[in-house]
This record gives C-alpha cells, sequence and structure tokens, in this order.
C-alpha cells in the first residue's frame, strides 16, 4: 500500500474532549473521506475523557452527559484508545515520528496557577485543581484531604470556584447519591464547613461565572446564597457588557437576584458572593491559615476596578485559590512556561520560527486553559485543517512503520500494560455494578491497580 492509499495515520496524545474531539474531526473532514483515517489515541490514566472524569464537579450529570456524545467517537473503528500510555515515559516523540503521519497534543491542564501575595504558601492554603482531583478520585492524587476549617475562602470567580464552593457547601449525604468513591464520601461527611466566602476583585458584570453554574448554587435546600446589596455595582462600562452579551446580563441579574431576597429558611450553610474584594494577604498564625486580607476595589468607568485603600480581615481556616489551571510542559514539545501553552500557529507546533514537521497541538495546552468545553470543538477544527492542508501539500512527516500493527507490538516489547476502549466498557461495567450494590448509579474506582484489574485482567 503506497503512502497516498493507505489511511492517514494520526496519533492524538491526550483522551479528553479536546483529543477526542479532534478525532471526530478527523473522521469527519470531507477531504479525507476517501483516503481515510487511522487514529491512536494515547491517555496516561487507565480511563479516558480527562477532564470530564477528572476535572468536573460529581453533582453535574448535565456536564457529564456531555461523556456520552464522546463515546460514540469512541466507538468509531477507525479509532484505538490506548490508555495507561504516558508520554516521555511509555513513548516519546521519536517513536511518533516512526509511526505516524502526524501527531497532535492535546495534554489539557491539571495544575494550578499560581497567587502571588504574601502568606499564599501557609499550611490550609491550596489550589483549587488539587481539591477538585482529590473529589473527582483522581489516582495520582491524595486520599485524604483535611475539611476541618468552619469557615473558608475560595478566591476566584469562574465555574471551577463556583464548583469548589458549591461541593464545600453542601453535606456529604447530598453529594453519595453521585459517583464519589468512599475515601471522598467520608471525607466530606466530616468537612466542618458552614461558611464559604467567594471573593472576586471585580464586580458582577465582570464575574466569568455561566447563569446555569450560577442557579444550580441555590438548588441545595442547605446552602444560603448570600451577596451583599453594596457589591451590586454598575458602570458605563458595565453596562456595555451587559448589553453586548446575554450572558453576562444574566448573570448579572441572578446575582441581584441573590442579594435582594429574603434569608432561606431551614439553610444550614451560608455561601458568600463578595465582588469588589481584591485578596491582598493570606493571615497567618504558627504556620497555619487564620485570615484572608482583601482590599475593597471600586469600578473607574471602564469596567476595571481601581483599589480604594481600605482593607477587610475576614476569619477563614482554608483559602481555595481557583485563578486558573496550568499546562504541563511535555518532553521534546516546545513550551512557552509564561502562558502555559505549546507555542503553535492555529494549532501547528512551532519552535524557533518554524512549524515542526508532523507536530500539532489542540485544547487549553494550545490555547490557554480558557473557554467552555463546548469551545474546544472550534480549536480542534482549526488544528484538523492544518493536517489536512498539510497532507495536501505533501508537508507531513513520512514514517517508517505506519502500520497498525506496528504500535502494539511496539508497547507489548516495553511491556506496558495499555488499556483498550473494550477495557473501558469493562471498567464502566465495574463501576456500575459497584454503584447498583449500594442502589447508586455508579461508584468511581479511584486506584490504579483496581482500574487496570478491570480493564484489562490479562495484564495486571
Amino acid at each position: 500500500m503506497s503512502e497516498d492509499t493507505r489511511p492517514l495515520r494520526v496519533a492524538i496524545v491526550g483522551a479528553g474532549p479536546a483529543g477526542i474531539y479532534a478525532a471526530d474531526a478527523l473522521m469527519k473532514h470531507d477531504d479525507l473521506s476517501e483516503r481515510g483515517v487511522s487514529i491512536d489515541l494515547y491517555e496516561r490514566m487507565p480511563a479516558p475523557f480527562g477532564l470530564i472524569r477528572y476535572g468536573v464537579a460529581p453533582d453535574h450529570p448535565r456536564i457529564k452527559g456531555i461523556i456520552n456524545a464522546l463515546h460514540k467517537v469512541l466507538d468509531k473503528p477507525q479509532v484505538r484508545l490506548l490508555g495507561n500510555v504516558d508520554y516521555g515515559t511509555d513513548i516519546n516523540r521519536d517513536d511518533l515520528a516512526r509511526h505516524y503521519d502526524a501527531a497532535i497534543f492535546s495534554t489539557g491542564a491539571v495544575d494550578d496557577r499560581d497567587l502571588e501575595i504574601p502568606g499564599i504558601e501557609l499550611d490550609g492554603s491550596y489550589g483549587a485543581g488539587e481539591f477538585v482531583a482529590w473529589y473527582d478520585g483522581h489516582p495520582d492524587f491524595s486520599r485524604t484531604w483535611p475539611l476541618e476549617a468552619e469557615k473558608v475562602a475560595v478566591i476566584g470567580v469562574g465555574n471551577v470556584a463556583l464548583d469548589v464552593a458549591r461541593v464545600l457547601a453542601k453535606t456529604g449525604d447530598e453529594l453519595l447519591p453521585t459517583e464519589i468513591p468512599a475515601n471522598v464520601y467520608e471525607g466530606l461527611k466530616a468537612n466542618k464547613a458552614i461558611e464559604v466566602h467567594v471573593f472576586g476583585r471585580r464586580g458582577p458584570a465582570q464575574a466569568k461565572f455561566t447563569p446555569l453554574e450560577l442557579k444550580e448554587l441555590d438548588h441545595s435546600p442547605n446552602i444560603e446564597v448570600v451577596v451583599s446589596p453594596e457589591d451590586i455595582e454598575y458602570d458605563e462600562g458595565s453596562a456595555v457588557a451587559r448589553r453586548s452579551s446575554k450572558i453576562t446580563d444574566q448573570v448579572a441579574t441572578i446575582i441581584e437576584n441573590y442579594a435582594i431576597r429574603e434569608p432561606k429558611q431551614g439553610a444550614i450553610h451560608k455561601l458568600f458572593l463578595h465582588f469588589f474584594e481584591n485578596p491582598v494577604e493570606v493571615l497567618g498564625e504558627d504556620g497555619k491559615v487564620v485570615g484572608l486580607r482583601t482590599e475593597r476595589t471600586e469600578l473607574d468607568g471602564t469596567g476595571n476596578v481601581k483599589p480604594t485603600g481600605r482593607t477587610t480581615d475576614w476569619e477563614v481556616g482554608a483559602i481555595y485559590r481557583a485563578v486558573g489551571y496550568l499546562s504541563d510542559s511535555l518532553p521534546e514539545i516546545p513550551f512557552d512556561s509564561q502562558a502555559g501553552v505549546i507555542p503553535n500557529e492555529a494549532g501547528r507546533v512551532f519552535d524557533e520560527g518554524a512549524h515542526l514537521t508532523g507536530l500539532y497541538t489542540t485544547g487549553w495546552i494550545k490555547r490557554g486553559p480558557v473557554g467552555l468545553i463546548g469551545h474546544t470543538k472550534g480549536d480542534a477544527n482549526e488544528t484538523v485543517q492544518c493536517i489536512v492542508d498539510d497532507t495536501a501539500a505533501g508537508s507531513l512527516n513520512t514514517p517508517a512503520d505506519p502500520s497498525e500493527e506496528s504500535v502494539i507490538a511496539l508497547l507489548e516489547s516495553r511491556k506496558i500494560p495499555f488499556t483498550t476502549w473494550a477495557g473501558w466498557y469493562r471498567l464502566d461495567e465495574h463501576e456500575r455494578a459497584l454503584g447498583a450494590a449500594e442502589g447508586r448509579e455508579r461508584i468511581k474506582v479511584v486506584e490504579r491497580e483496581e482500574m487496570l484489574a478491570a480493564s484489562e485482567p490479562d495484564k495486571v
């Protein structure tokens, strides 16, 4: 079979939404329909779905439902899942060049961005992403979490901040019907938080919440959402933002309604949304968090804010910074550590001004950790178009051994216990069986070894 007639061989590193959307776009592209594609989707976890499995709060069935759409892509015969394979350890750039015409990196972002204020390093100060990984049962993170503080601060006004605040404010029993594993339930059941304070340095019109997420805060009978009427402020820039974006206007309206309503009867936890409060220092005693100092800000007419010099000290015993995620660099792949992305043009990976033949990127590691999951589709389409154009131009990589069998032989020769799509079905069945035994839809398996045993019993 000639180079032009065999299916285009593409490796995708990272089997979260970004990688799966890229696979879908490759299969659907009209210019590749005649030749066809053969895609290997590499994932370092034993299970696919990335952010959806390990970055979304367990009480979000609507977002979890995205898995159903992703499932349909991975069911296609042109896609092969190769899980429990770590790029940089199990396979490298030379391997990809030997076996594929093109490789797409879609490894996302897991780490928390730093917040450079005094005291942020104190005991009791956490990155929100670490907490999310714990309650989502990520095998590479801690099995326990300290939830001793009665008053907690969350810094940030995006959906991750809302997820963290909502999980902290709910009771363990409220979250038990979800897929949380036993260690997470036991941790949340012991949670002592009765007040959760969310802080943002700008106003309601600048918050990055989505309306549905914001409304969901109020669904729990145990949570009273509190907004001070003093925080309902707009300037001309804010008014323009509301007029130009339906979502911004909806978010501002929901926040206004929280500010004017009567207290919720029977709610045992309070969740405060604070605006115009810029965190400037974490306060500590004996190396532990005891408070957060914020500086009041005010609008400057453009939608931005300026400091007022007035500070407030808030008594809190723990602080979670939800100020953004940060991607990790990948071995042998250029990386812009400042922006936290792979340098690229429209998805083509660039190094010192030149495109690295056959290398592409998509998702958060391409554009930074911004935007909703749905934004990833357009991102993937742009990257795939680059591959299509480079195919037509004859400028892709020329692999020495593009056969599908050669990759399996390589992994087996290195004794890598890789998981498969058929293995995911077995793991899925196992997790559902664990749930059924307790009257729940699913209980997520945390331990990597147990995931492997359920997925690929012959490789353990």
